[in-house]
């Protein structure tokens, strides 16, 4: 493999600890490259390849490439055969290589080679025999493999400390995607945004391919597409539910890691992305040819026609380029030093994600890919709004988390981004990572703190109720601070990541074993309960009981102030047989099941979670866009929230830091802060929720004046049927008597 002089060199470089070349192998000198094409100069803006046609009336192609730190950069076409032919980029305006390629059409496909130093020692990884996706490619043709070729260092050195500073001289454009150049003069004047307010939203977080896979009334050929999602039989089931956004997971194009594809398994859930700009070409169902694009952009307009806004999930804190032993795919090849941070070790790279690498976005020309990328998901691909996959990661200055980070900074004035929806997941895996409550007044959260409150009560586990009170009325104590609303709340019982609702109510342990990992991945904290059986159970007595905490679970999410986000299949009883982390199961474990719509239980659980959001929208009250008060607004004492104990008395101090299994909340329609559209004053129902998690039933007594004179049944979720409000009626002052572990909503009358 390698000359017993050559790995001495290594060695002995390693040992002398300072900075020098190391080893090139595999290789040598490689064929002259086949004649080159006419470039001219060019325009240095904007990035990427933008087909144009020249003032002289040529047709053809910009390539425009920021390499910072390169001593050359070529510009790579492939025909249809895969015969490359090479051009060099000479010319060089503030760090960016770029050059007009006269006959260069839409549909051509394209890499770069970039030429500069090997010495990973000093985080120097340039080696043009590497083929490199261009950062802003709006389309890719073909799929990433993983052979030793892909990799800027030798895999199989015999010395594997040192074996990612010995440079690989292998040709990789065999084995890897092109760039695709994409013309595209769409202005969308044909399409009408919903712009739903961020109060009003109930999000739907869906995989593209995993939801539309098996749908029986979607055609063969679109399932698993974004033109299957833009079916209509697609769209009836969202719209049938009520929802107002759909939170993709990652379709920037993404690679599947070396470790899943030699165990036989793929990245099902995206989180590798190496394309920010280009949506992921296995999605399309038109071909990978640039058409993806289109395809997208019809996918969106059908749901915004639908009434349904588009939210990614964007994963800009790493690539799948992976640390100093992972692929060079990318960055890595066109100025790693200035692309990745960076340890002190410059051959190491620090990692806040867990996955590698993290992007240097305190770097000008890394924040400027990343906020190139977000504009235009909305002014070229019609998207409505993002949610950041580890934020924090890309908050971070130096090194500390810092609110007023370059990143947060530019994203707040930008005239299009600030304009749209920013979720931001706020944590990483490093020191200080956790920063739940503390993104800026133009973000929203995801609220993990409301996913562990709600999974702790209906398993009865909460110490005391302080921590539900707070969820169930929109997080005040995180969110009320500069500006901050309720809906700075995304609140969520289920993500994609960890159980689903239904494996929440049947399973204590994750189930991992088909991961392929020893059943170590995948987090222990499940805050789960079984209901009395690990797994599939024919026990009826058991699977009533795990129905009703299903039913339990949405009702809390869907009457709780701040956002709720569902998931895919939870309102169908989904299950991944206990797998709380299927991102590598592309199968039936990872796809929808639809046939549990015929399940008359699972298709009531459908019918009430509609109902749920029907309610949510008919009634303002459920999505009050300022904070409660708690204190009494008129002479009679009624407050805008108030809580009372089973006893039907308003929870005292000492109330608070008990452990309880039922808790009162009453909503008062009233005391309803801001105006309406047409500067009146909003008015509504008032609603009492009683919640109780205890294992046997317990009387409640129905507060009295001036809360109320009478109630009204609205759910019950002790009933298995829920297709029409109940319509039963109590008075005041009156003891009811709830089942073990149920959810009553009661409306006020009177």
């Amino acid at each position: 493999m390698s000359s017993a002089a050559e790995q001495e060199a290594v060695a002995g470089g390693r040992a002398a600890g300072d900075a020098r070349p190391s080893a090139v192998v595999n290789g040598g000198r490689r064929a002259a490259p086949p004649p080159g094409v006419p470039v001219r100069p060019g325009a240095a803006t904007p990035l990427g390849a933008r087909f144009r046609v020249g003032p002289d009336g040529v047709a053809g192609t910009n390539f425009a490439l920021w390499a910072g730190g390169a001593e050359a950069v070529e510009l790579c076409l492939f025909d249809e055969s895969g015969r490359e032919t090479r051009a060099r980029l000479t010319e060089l305006t503030h760090e960016i290589w770029h050059g007009f390629v006269p006959g260069v059409m839409p549909g051509q496909r394209y890499g770069y080679r970039v030429h500069g130093r090997w010495d990973p020692w000093t985080g120097a990884r340039w080696n043009p025999a590497k083929l490199l996706l261009d950062p802003y490619a709006r389309a890719v043709d073909g799929e990433f493999a993983l052979p030793p070729e892909v990799y800027g260092h030798v895999r199989d050195w015999p010395d594997q400390s040192v074996a990612d500073t010995v440079r690989d001289e292998r040709d990789s454009a065999p084995y890897v995607p092109k760039g695709v150049v994409v013309h595209d003069d769409d202005d969308w004047s044909d399409d009408r945004r919903p712009k739903t307010p961020w109060a009003d939203s109930v999000i739907y977080e869906l995989h593209v391919r995993g939801f539309t896979r098996l749908h029986p009334d979607i055609p063969e050929e679109l399932r698993g597409t974004y033109a299957g999602l833009a079916h209509p039989a697609a769209i009836a089931h969202l719209t049938r539910l009520g929802v107002t956004a759909v939170e993709l997971l990652p379709v920037h194009q993404f690679a599947h890691e070396d470790h899943l594809l030699s165990r036989g398994l793929r990245n099902h859930w995206g989180y590798n992305s190496i394309g920010y700009f280009a949506p992921h070409a296995a999605y399309a169902a038109s071909g990978t040819a640039g058409r993806q694009v289109g395809e997208f952009k019809r996918m969106v307009r059908a749901l915004h026609a639908a009434g349904i806004e588009v939210i990614l999930d964007v994963v800009y804190n790493h690539t799948a380029e992976a640390g100093e032993y992972g692929p060079t795919l990318s960055l890595k090849g066109i100025d790693n030093q200035r692309y990745y941070r960076l340890q002190a070790d410059a051959r190491r790279y620090a990692d806040y994600t867990g996955c590698g690498n993290t992007l240097h976005v305190v770097q000008p020309h890394v924040l400027r890919l990343i906020t190139d990328s977000l504009r235009y998901w909305v002014t070229e691909m019609g998207v409505d709004g993002f949610r950041f996959d580890l934020a924090a990661a890309l908050a971070r200055s130096m090194h500390d988390v810092d609110m007023l980070s370059p990143f947060l900074a530019v994203i707040a004035q930008d005239p299009v981004l600030r304009r749209v929806k920013l979720i931001a997941e706020p944590w990483d895996v490093g020191s200080g990572g956790y920063q739940v409550g503390a993104f800026p007044p133009l973000w929203t959260e995801w609220n993990d703190r409301y996913r562990d409150a709600v999974r702790d009560f209906w398993r009865h586990a909460l110490p005391d109720v302080r921590e539900m009170g707070y969820r169930l009325s929109g997080s005040s104590d995180l969110y009320a601070w500069g500006g901050r609303r309720p809906y700075a709340s995304v609140n969520f019982v289920t993500a994609h990541d960890g159980f689903t609702l239904r494996d929440l109510v049947s399973y204590d342990r994750k189930h991992n074993e088909a991961n392929g990992e020893g059943n170590r991945d995948g987090t222990d904290d499940n805050r789960s309960w079984n209901c009395g059986a690990e797994g599939e159970t024919g026990d009826e007595r058991i699977r009533a009981l795990r129905r009703r905490q299903l039913r339990n679970l949405l009702t809390t999410l869907l009457l709780s102030t701040g956002v709720p986000m569902l998931v895919a299949g939870d309102e169908m009883g989904r299950t991944q047989q206990g797998n709380n982390n299927a991102y590598c199961q592309d199968n039936e474990t990872g796809w929808l099941d639809w046939s549990l719509l015929d399940d008359p239980g699972f298709g009531q659980l459908t019918e009430l979670t509609a109902r749920l959001i029907a309610l949510r929208h008919r009634h303002p009250v459920l999505r009050r866009r300022a904070f409660f008060s708690g204190r009494p607004h008129s002479a009679d004492g009624l407050r805008d929230l108030a809580w009372f104990t089973p006893r039907g008395t308003e929870m005292t101090e000492q109330d608070w830091y008990a452990p309880a299994a039922t808790l009162g909340m009453y909503l008062s329609g009233r005391d309803i802060p801001g105006r309406d559209e047409r500067g009146e004053a909003i008015l509504d129902d008032s609603f009492l929720t009683v919640l109780h998690a205890g294992d046997g039933p317990v009387e409640f007594v129905l507060p009295g004046p001036p809360w109320a004179e009478r109630y009204e049944v609205v759910v019950d979720t002790s009933r298995e049927e829920q297709t029409r409000a109940p319509g039963l009626t109590h008075r005041a002052g009156a003891g009811i008597t709830l089942p073990a572990r149920s959810v009553l909503l009661l409306r006020v009358l009177g």
